[in-house]
């Protein structure tokens, strides 16, 4: 099981050989702003405090992309990966303030070059 496993938006690991393609990889989260959050965002907002109010909202938003992160990087450990490469990100709005956050990329096993010493 990979314990380091190593994550990119690239399609290679430099100094890697790619052994391997185990499959896409996902992690799925859903964003819903508890009514709290949404009323103290939108009062910060509406009181002339839009920098507050819009951070409030990208804490959640970080949140859930950090979760669907982590589903992604298991359902990739399950397979016995060394890497995720070209990860990406995806939403789509379910309602009117619910969104799905997708984090995908290719699982791969990585075969690293045998290294030689030099003798002189």
């Amino acid at each position: 099981m990979a314990t380091n496993l190593i994550v990119t938006t690239g399609d290679a690991v430099e100094g890697a050989a790619i052994q391997a393609y185990l499959g896409v990889v996902r992690g799925i989260a859903v964003r819903v702003p508890t009514p709290t959050q949404g009323f103290q965002a939108l009062g910060k907002m509406l009181s002339g405090n839009w920098q507050a109010g819009a951070e409030m909202y990208a804490e959640v938003c970080e949140a859930v992309r950090s979760k669907a992160f982590e589903r992604m990087v298991e359902h990739a450990r399950e397979l016995g990966a060394d890497a995720v490469i070209a990860m990406r990100y995806d939403a789509t709005g379910v309602g009117e303030s619910t969104s799905e956050i997708l984090a995908y990329g290719t699982a791969v096993k990585l075969r690293y070059p045998d290294v030689k010493p030099v003798h002189g």
